[in-house]
Formats: C-alpha cells, structure tokens, sequence
C-alpha cells in the first residue's frame, strides 16, 4: 500500500486528539469521584452508542460483519477494552512519564507483525522515522534526566501489556478496515470493549457513575467526543490509506502534541531536553512526509491513488 497524504493527515489529526486525554482524564477524576475502570468502561460504552448511531443514520446497511470477520472484530474489541485499563494501571503505577515510554515501543511491535502479515517493507526511512520518534520520546519523558521515577515489579508487568496491546487492536483495526467503513469497525468494537469491562464494574460496584459537577461532564465530552470518537475514526480512516507500519510510527506525534498541550492548558514549563525531544518526534514524523510532499510538487497532476476500504 502507497502512503497518502490524507493518511498522513489523519494520523496526525488522532495524535493531536489523543494528546488531549490526560488532561480530559485529569480534569474528570479532580471533579468526581470514579475511578480508573470505570471510567474507561462510560468512555467506550459511549463511544459505542455514538459510533453506532452514526452508523445506522448513514448508511444501516454498511454496519454489518462477516461472520468470518467476527474472530478478528472480537480480537480487536477485547484488546481496545484491556488497552485502556492497562493504561490507566501503568498511569498509577508508573506514572505518565514511563507509560509514555513505554507506548513507544508500539510501533516496532506493529512494523515487526505488519511486515510478516502483510510484508510490508521494513525500509530505511521507516526505521529511521521510527528511532527519531522513539528517541525523542524518551527525551520529553524525563526520562533521563535526575529525579526520574521508579517502576515496581507491577509497573513493569504492566508496562509489557500497554505497548502490545496497542499494537494488538491497532493491527486488527488494520486487518478490519478493508471492506468496511471506520464508522462500522468501530462501533462494533467499542461494543465489545464495553462487554469486557462490564463484568469489572459489577464486581467493584462501580456501574453507575457518581454524581459530579456540570463541567465534569463537559470534560467527558470532550474525551469522548474529541478524543475517543473523533480521534479513534480519524486514525481507522488512516489504516485504509496508509501501511500499519507507518501509521503506528506517525502517531507517536502524540508525544509532542501532549508536550505543547501541557504548556498551554496546565502551564507546565519545558526544558531544553524535552523542546529538544519535541522536536526530535517532529522530525520523524517528516523523514515520512517529505518524500510525498516531494512526489506531489515533482507531479502535481498525478491522481491520489485509490483507498482500499470504504468509508
């Protein structure tokens, strides 16, 4: 599959989404009292019932799965629901920073896997990309520098789990998108995510959200809204016009885009290290532009080249 500039478009757009998170995350836990699991079963039951709506008021016909299709839809829902409780674990028990790091490691998972599925090609600049991106990572994670915090055995059991997991539902995404539309992947995915962690809310007694104040639910629209719905359909619509390899590198652009979000919404003042980092991920992500925007200027009549999948 040959990269787009619309692919490339759409990832960076879930990133910037994404990196909204842990503020919309934080603002939500400081105003009520819910926990962790239970707020990541409201967010993807949510998600569902959204991206199901969508999905019947455009086209009802277009939401159905083949049943030789349902092993992976159930693959990819069960990762999407263990996902977000593994990273709200590894949030708690190593913090953000680690956590970061560690979903960096995500897209060797997914270029590994992608190039024995779909023998992608595992080209220079793709690794290059990738080494940019996940070094500049660890630069913005202070990781590095004095002070940096400690990971228990737990954090580190749990550290494992973030990364593949995010590969395992991105890379069944990916598996998913051709022949259907994201509106469709998705909706039955968050389905199932929701299924999973619903046992989990019966068990801890927490089915029911607390009452809160009005602008915490005004937060979990916007986590909802802008970074789970918006973000999570911006990044299916990119897996059917990019190969996987890539889009897993391009959306670790999530690690800047967080950087710039905390300076302005939380006031958190970067050091030279982490602007160094910032700007070590940019330029990974454009050792895989570039190339393309080149092409394009070289021959701006050439036609885009057809998606595969439908939307």
């Amino acid at each position: 599959m040959r990269v787009t500039v619309s692919g490339i478009i759409a990832v960076l757009l879930a990133a910037s989404c994404w990196a909204l998170s842990g503020i919309f995350v934080k603002l939500i836990l400081a105003g009520a009292g819910i926990s962790s699991l239970a707020l990541a079963f409201w967010r993807d039951t949510i998600s569902f019932g959204a991206f199901f709506l969508w999905g019947l008021a455009a086209r009802r016909d277009r939401m159905s799965i083949r049943r030789a299709d349902w092993p992976v839809m159930a693959g990819m829902g069960i990762c999407l629901g263990v996902f977000h409780v593994v990273l709200n674990l590894g949030y708690q028990l190593n913090g953000a920073a680690v956590t970061t790091v560690q979903q960096a490691a995500m897209p060797a998972i997914v270029l590994i896997v992608a190039r024995m599925v779909w023998k992608e090609p595992l080209t220079g600049p793709n690794l290059f990309s990738l080494f940019l991106i996940a070094s500049g990572t660890v630069l913005i994670s202070g990781l590095l520098q004095a002070g940096a915090p400690d990971v228990s055995a737990a954090g580190i059991a749990v550290g494992f789990f973030v990364p593949a997991l995010y590969a395992g539902w991105s890379l069944f995404g990916k598996a998913l998108r051709s022949g259907y539309s994201p509106v469709a992947t998705l909706a039955w995915a968050f389905g199932i995510a929701a299924l999973v962690l619903l046992p989990c809310q019966a068990v801890t007694g927490s089915l029911m959200p607390p009452p809160a104040p009005a602008r915490t639910f005004l937060w979990f629209a916007g986590l909802t809204g802008i970074s789970t719905v918006f973000a999570f359909f911006a990044y299916t619509f990119a897996l059917g016009r990019l190969p996987a390899g890539i889009a897993s590198i391009l959306v670790m652009s999530e690690i800047a885009f967080a950087v710039v979000y905390a300076r302005i919404f939380l006031g958190e003042v970067l050091d030279a290290i982490e602007i160094l980092g910032a700007g070590v991920v940019v330029g990974g992500v454009l050792v895989l532009l570039a190339p393309k925007v080149a092409a394009m200027s070289a021959n701006p009549a050439a036609k885009r080249p057809p998606a595969s999948g439908s939307n």
